[in-house]
């Protein structure tokens, strides 16, 4: 092989090692919105995608040694492009169909997203795995150098391979979306083909050029439209962390992530109580000892803030009292700022993540309001005895903690896990449920006393209310409230197995137990 064709299989190796990770990391972005981002997800694709590389790997090699001629390898790449960039128009439908049935806790999680994963990606995948060992085929010279050139081209494909993991995350899926990101790539392993295919002096080259201005004319022509479209949608992003919908039912807008079934955020500009869980975090203080009034409530910090229902209703009820908010994505914040009129004055948004704020802020709070998590989506960093330790020594001598905490009908094998998990560091801990509704989710708050408390306390303090919002709330609490009284550590910074937890939810879910 002529030295400049070698330099220009190099090339192609980097590029085409650059594509694979590209597609591997945008297709996570891409279940995002049908499936979320959990383990269970992430266990799926990955493990798909390298049985298909595996697959590619041998398929390659034996093509490789039937017809070691460049002009196959880059119809093969050139193959790979085009099934690529065909990914995002063939998504909507495949992946709406996997997901029929998944609402909020379903089989169709696992199963949905094998069969979404194994329709899109399967073909192309394959084929991206059958560069590497065609092109040591085609790069060795003799048996002598054999070592060198497969250590050369695992090398190359590697280092394409970084630059295909870093750059969909940090630039591309930011700045112009998940479905131009596939597209970005597909021309631009397109364009190598096409070269290749000249350089080898085949007639395909043109075929290929014919295929990508087809391409190019299709994603021009045919409209992208939303993500996922969905009743009431109003806008819709893309970030670094979470795909975004800002819906519109009634006077009521919601914000949801991911998955597009979790509700983290309403806002009506008619209403000061939201009836649900979020109203919880108001009453949160009345565990103290008696006689203890609302204005003793000095500070709030809020980790999840999202976009700001929680810190707006503490804002109206208790006044301009200090708030820090963290929220790890900047874009949920510009969010809220926008739709969700997150813009009270005595609100200090800390974009970081809630864990690292803590271990690194000398703040202490009166309340200290964790509203970021609902299953089957939990960063365990934020459920394990460890975090907890830390909530509890950013609470003020009177501080309280509350953590919303989401459950299935019927089922707090969760809620249990977090409680238990609180009360191994503080010494009083209770659940405050809310009403299942229709078989639907529900959530609990779990609120923890950093001194010892009672519930009696809280009726106490419930009983000498003045203010009709938060009796409003209180009179909602009572029936629905229980001590914890066991202490396990369920979650440690070494062992949390959320999800096993949470997977377990879901099948007794599915089976009706």
């Amino acid at each position: 092989m002529p030295k400049g064709q070698r330099a220009f299989l190099t090339l192609a190796v980097f590029v085409a090692g650059m594509t694979t990770m590209a597609v591997e990391m945008s297709a996570a972005r891409l279940l995002d919105p049908y499936f979320g981002n959990s383990l269970i997800v992430w266990a799926n694709l990955i493990g798909l995608i390298l049985v298909y590389l595996s697959v590619g790997y041998y398929l390659g090699g034996r093509i490789a040694d039937r017809s070691p001629h460049p002009a196959t390898f880059y119809s093969i790449i050139g193959a790979a492009a085009i099934l690529v960039g065909l990914v995002p128009f063939a998504a909507r439908p495949v992946l709406s169909l996997s997901v029929r049935g998944f609402a909020a806790y379903d089989v169709g999680l696992l199963a949905g997203s094998l069969l979404g994963v194994l329709l899109l990606f399967a073909a192309p995948v394959i084929l991206l795995g059958f560069v590497s060992p065609f092109a040591v085929r085609l790069a060795v010279q003799d048996v002598g150098s054999s070592g060198h050139a497969a250590g050369r081209m695992y090398a190359v494909s590697t280092l394409g391979s970084i630059v295909g993991t870093f750059a969909p995350v940090l630039v591309f899926i930011p700045a112009i979306g998940t479905r131009r990101t596939f597209w970005l790539f597909s021309l631009a392993l397109l364009a190598v083909a096409i070269a290749g295919l000249a350089l080898a002096r085949s007639r395909r080259a043109w075929a290929y050029a014919a295929c990508g201005v087809v391409l190019l004319a299709a994603i021009v022509a045919i409209p992208t439209g939303v993500v996922k479209a969905s009743e009431g949608l109003i806008y819709e992003t893309e970030s670094a962390y979470n795909y975004i919908q800002v819906v519109r039912w009634g006077d009521d807008i919601y914000l949801r992530l991911n998955e597009g079934q979790g509700v983290h955020s309403v806002y009506n500009p008619r209403e000061e109580l939201t009836g649900e869980v979020w109203d919880y975090f108001l009453v949160a203080p009345l565990f103290n000892a008696p006689p203890f009034a609302p204005s003793q409530v000095s500070s709030l910090c809020l980790i999840g803030l999202a976009a700001g229902t929680v810190s707006k209703q503490y804002a109206l009820v208790y006044g301009g009292l200090p708030m820090d908010g963290v929220e790890i994505d900047p874009e949920i914040v510009r969010v809220g700022r926008e739709f969700f009129a997150m813009t009270e004055p005595n609100l200090r948004v800390i974009v970081q993540d809630g864990r690292y704020f803590l271990r690194n802020s000398p703040r202490v709070y009166s309340v200290v309001a964790v509203d970021a998590y609902r299953p089957p989506y939990i960063p365990f960093h934020l459920t394990t005895r460890e975090f907890f330790q830390e909530v509890l020594a950013h609470l003020t001598d009177d501080g309280v903690a509350a953590v919303n905490v989401g459950r299935a009908p019927g089922d707090y094998s969760l809620v249990n896990a977090i409680a238990q998990t609180m009360r191994t560091v503080f010494p009083s801990v209770y659940v405050l449920d809310t009403p299942d509704r229709d078989g639907s989710l529900a959530s609990c708050l779990v609120v923890a006393t950093r001194q010892p408390t009672t519930p009696d306390n809280f009726r106490v303090n419930a009983a000498h209310l003045t203010d009709a919002r938060l009796r409003a709330v209180s009179e909602r609490v009572l029936p629905l409230m229980w001590e914890v009284t066991e202490a396990r550590a369920v979650f440690t910074d070494d062992r949390a197995p959320v999800e096993q937890i949470v997977h377990g939810i879901i099948l007794r879910y599915v089976l009706g137990e």
